[in-house]
């Protein structure tokens, strides 16, 4: 809460009431985040050295099981230098351990810095030589990162929870050190239904997602509840590849869809469909895509994983500016990225636009990149994956997003690339109008009347 300097009758402290003032609590904030980030990068180098010790990986097991991780480190730090290592690692001097990576994304304005970053060096300027391979779907981004074709991989932000939780797959450790935009979603009806503006009036249509554990099916699935809508039982909701959607909604396959971006602007200049509302509008700033990238990759190559993401939040920041909009759009149109014409990925990412209904709508932050992995981004994802019976049982909710969405990993290189990182890996927010408490998630899930069963 706000409190008056001048006011006489103002009580000091801070918002949580456990400082003297705001300052000392963004002050202990910083200290706290600077701690879990120095021994996070321990983790990592001490988990490097072990495996290059014991690269059998049942002989480490058997090993770490018999004397334990600290005896192990005791016995191994005498004969290498481990504070060494971990300050090289800490200062970024390390060379990475692979120079070609491969990483797959898929061709829509969410993986903007994944893909500029290629045709605009920030890939080649921190050593690396990253090939970006479009893929057809989300599902195949995921096989091929867990089958280790990939490096790594643009994927949607609930995706590295899916796969750690073994939702819909195999349980495997997955990260998400970077946001890549927020934003940048919209539902988009058939030029048909231009007069069926009203959500009640939708039973019976027929929706696209771009895959099941997407914010894309949460937002959907979410404003159609909130307006008295099952999305279970009253109307068909199914995953369709981004680059398909508008070849079904002029097909008469689909009645709409929340579809990332460039897909909502193409149908509109294809004049196949109409921007009913954009997804800002139902949470603005909500996450969209991600960098992800598997624990094991991160672990043992930790200077590739650095360098690999320094230069996707280098992208990012590059990529929050306004006046570099249309450069980014004229880079990333091409054939192999978005195979788009450069007007359309310019209405996307500047926020003029075209909506397909005649009117020209200007919302400059229809899209936006910022890179910072909010954990109670990760809290609410999973409720709603809990509240469609995605997964079920307790959950460790704060565990699990402490895990999966790297916060400090991104507080160190957004304040080396300028941006200005925030004090806290949690905060609360609303979305329609509804405030979310990541302190609270099973009470939120409980407060919906529409849920599955």
């Amino acid at each position: 809460m706000f409190q008056d300097p001048f006011d006489p009758t103002a009580t000091l402290g801070c918002s949580c009431g456990q400082h003297s003032s705001q300052h000392e609590h963004e002050l202990e904030a910083q200290r706290r985040i600077a701690a879990e980030e120095e021994a996070r990068d321990s983790r990592i180098v001490d988990a490097a050295i072990m495996r290059a010790v014991f690269p059998n990986d049942a002989t480490r097991r058997a090993f770490l099981q018999t004397v334990g991780a600290g005896t192990a480190l005791a016995a191994l730090s005498q004969f290498f230098p481990l504070a060494t290592a971990r300050e090289a690692f800490a200062q970024g001097a390390g060379k990475p351990e692979k120079t070609d990576l491969k990483v797959g994304f898929i061709p829509i304005t969410c993986a903007t810095p994944i893909i500029m970053a290629h045709p605009m060096g920030f890939y080649s300027k921190h050593g690396l030589n990253v090939e970006v391979i479009k893929t057809a779907g989300w599902a195949v981004v995921r096989d091929k990162t867990l089958n280790k074709e990939y490096d790594a991989a643009h994927m949607l932000s609930p995706m590295p929870l899916a796969i750690s939780l073994g939702a819909g797959s195999n349980p495997i450790p997955y990260t998400m050190p970077a946001v890549e935009n927020i934003n940048g979603q919209a539902i988009t009806l058939a030029m048909k239904h231009k007069d069926k503006r009203d959500p009640k009036s939708w039973k019976g249509f027929k929706f696209a997602v771009p895959f099941d554990y997407s914010m894309h099916n949460y937002l959907l699935r979410y404003y159609l509840a909130e307006h008295g809508i099952d999305p279970d039982k009253d109307v068909q909701i199914r995953a369709v590849p981004p680059p398909e959607m508008v070849a079904n909604l002029r097909a008469e396959n689909l009645d709409g869809f929340l579809a990332p971006d460039p897909v909502n602007q193409r149908a509109v200049y294809d004049g196949v469909g109409f921007i009913h509302i954009l997804s800002k509008e139902i949470w603005d700033g909500h996450p969209c895509c991600a960098f992800a990238a598997s624990k094991e990759f991160v672990t043992t190559m930790p200077n590739t994983y650095r360098a690999l993401l320094k230069g996707i939040i280098e992208a990012t920041a590059f990529a929050t500016k306004a006046e570099n909009r249309k450069q980014i759009a004229e880079a990333i149109a091409p054939t192999a990225y978005l195979n788009q014409p450069v007007t359309v990925v310019e209405q996307v990412l500047t926020g003029t636009f075209a909506d397909g209904l005649g009117a020209v709508q200007k919302v400059p932050d229809r899209i936006d990149f910022a890179p910072f992995p909010w954990e109670s981004f990760a809290v609410w994802i999973l409720t709603q994956m809990k509240r469609w019976g995605q997964i079920s049982g307790e959950i460790d909710y704060a565990g699990v997003a402490k895990e999966v969405f790297l916060a400090t990993d991104a507080t160190k290189l957004m304040a080396e690339a300028g941006l200005t990182p925030p004090t806290a890996t949690t905060k609360s927010f609303s979305v329609m109008g509804k405030m979310f408490d990541p302190s609270k998630p099973e009470e939120y899930i409980a407060s919906f009347p529409i849920k599955k069963a």
